[in-house]
Order: structure tokens, then sequence, then C-alpha cells
């Protein structure tokens, strides 16, 4: 009788009213817009749905997109892991300034964060300037997309790794040290187990994050077709031209692999915490 009615007053309503108005939420946000995508779609025949998504110049833009924004989110997964470590681990001045930086891609506004890249990897920029006579262009260039979509991703791996290693032991480092371990096998063995399930959650939202990125790509991009032309961009100039099922078409392909793409790493990261468990 007395977990019956600490049950009843709870602050929260039951089960049956919040899981509804769960759903209705996520209806009126998500599922709904989404299906209109898919609706929209079938105004098309299947071989101009094929004709549209496939088209060579669509193609070379998922390339870009999917390739580019993996590659940013390996990169942040590598050096995101470092920059948390070294906020976590050490104390040194100006630590909280660094820390904050972290945040500012959340903060600045897209197009913002792209016209300041530019500005600085441009052949005459800062940075530029002193890549271009190695023969490295960045602004402009797969590259430059590249950047971008690294620099708008790194939070995401910094704030889902910092709170597990905040919350991961010195002790059990010390303890694989005295038992011979080395620092190779300290952070294989001991810290990275501890860490894969994180790492992968803030690797696929920055993956998922940069797929779709637009406002800080566009500026650096040059947007060159069959070169540095990203498939976002592809789907706003078709809504431009009043194609609106060929730009819903593309958007539902890019729909399809981003939810391919990210259930497979949310399996993998399921397999790596199940199996750390056992």
């Amino acid at each position: 009788m007395k977990q019956n009615s600490s049950k009843s007053n709870t602050v929260l309503p039951g089960f049956t009213p919040a899981l509804g108005f769960t759903i209705f939420y996520l209806s009126l946000i998500v599922l709904i817009p989404l299906s209109a995508v898919f609706l929209k779609t079938t105004l098309l025949s299947w071989d101009a749905f094929w004709a549209t998504v496939t088209a060579p110049r669509v193609m070379a833009s998922y390339r870009l997109s999917f390739g580019a924004s993996l590659l940013g989110a390996l990169i942040n997964a590598l050096f995101g892991l470092l920059v948390a470590w070294v906020l976590v681990r050490y104390s040194f001045p100006g630590k909280r300034l660094i820390d904050a930086f972290v945040d500012l891609p959340f903060a600045l506004p897209t197009a913002v964060a792209g016209i300041a890249l530019t500005a600085v990897y441009s052949t005459n920029g800062w940075l530029g300037s002193l890549l271009e006579p190695h023969g490295i262009k960045v602004a402009f260039t797969p590259l430059g997309v590249v950047v971008a979509l690294t620099f708008i991703g790194l939070p995401f791996v910094v704030r889902t790794v910092q709170p597990v290693l905040e919350d991961l032991e010195a002790e059990a480092e010390e303890a694989a040290a005295s038992l011979g371990a080395n620092r190779w096998q300290t952070f294989s063995k001991v810290i990275l187990p501890a860490l894969w399930p994180a790492l992968l959650t803030g690797f696929s939202l920055a993956f998922a994050r940069a797929v779709g990125e637009y406002g800080s790509v566009i500026f650096i991009a040059g947007n060159m077709p069959m070169v540095s032309e990203i498939t976002p961009l592809l789907i706003i100039t078709k809504l431009e031209q009043y194609d609106y099922s060929g730009a819903t078409a593309i958007a539902v392909v890019m729909l399809v692999i981003s939810f391919l793409l990210l259930f497979a790493i949310n399996g993998l990261q399921w397999w790596g915490s199940h199996r750390r468990t056992k």
C-alpha cells in the first residue's frame, strides 16, 4: 500500500500520459516532417527518382558529404579524446579559457564560422599563406570541407568523453602499472574500454552533425560541381529552382544512408558495452 501511495504522489505523471506526450511531441517535431519528405518523393516515378538520386553531380556530392563527414568525425574522435584528457587530467594556466573555447562552435553562427575559416585558410590568410608554398590548398577544395566539418564536430566528442574521464578513477591505472603494465597497455586495456561507448557516441554525434551541415561549409568549399559541392547545397539549389520533388528525393537518400550508418554505429556501441559487461 505504501508503494502504491508513493507512486500516486510522484511529481511526474504516470507512464501512460508521459508516453503519450512523448509520442505526440516526437510526431509533431520529427515524424510528421520526415513523413512529408517521403510523401513528396512519391510524386516521382521510380525511373525519375532513380535518375535524380544517381545523377553524376549528385553522386559526387554524396561522396564528398559522407566522406568528409566520416573523416572529420574520425579526426575529432582522436583529437577530441586528447583535448578531453588534457582538460580532465592536468591543471594549467588558462584551462578555463580553453575549456570555454571548446564550446565555441556551439555558440558561433555557422555562417560566421564559415567566413572565419575561409579568411584564415585562403591563399592570403594567416594559415593558408603558410600552407600554399608547400602545395597545400585548403580553401575552396574538399580539404576545406573536412576542416569545416571537423571544426563544428569537435565539441560533441569532447563533451561526451569528458564526464566519463572525470568519473574514471586513477586507482585503476595505478593498479595496472603496479602489475607491470606499460603506458600503452594501461591505455588500451583499462582506459579505452571504459571510454569506448562515450567515444562512439561522440563520434556518431559529430558525424550526424557534419552530414547535414550547410552554413559553415558553403563559404570554404568553393561549391564547384563534381569537386567541392556538398549534398545539402544541391538540395537548396533544387528548392530554389522549384524542383521540390527532386530536392526531397535527394533528402530521402541522405536520410536513409544517415540512419543506416547511425544504426550501425549504435549497434557497434551496444556490442562494445555488452561485451565489456560480460
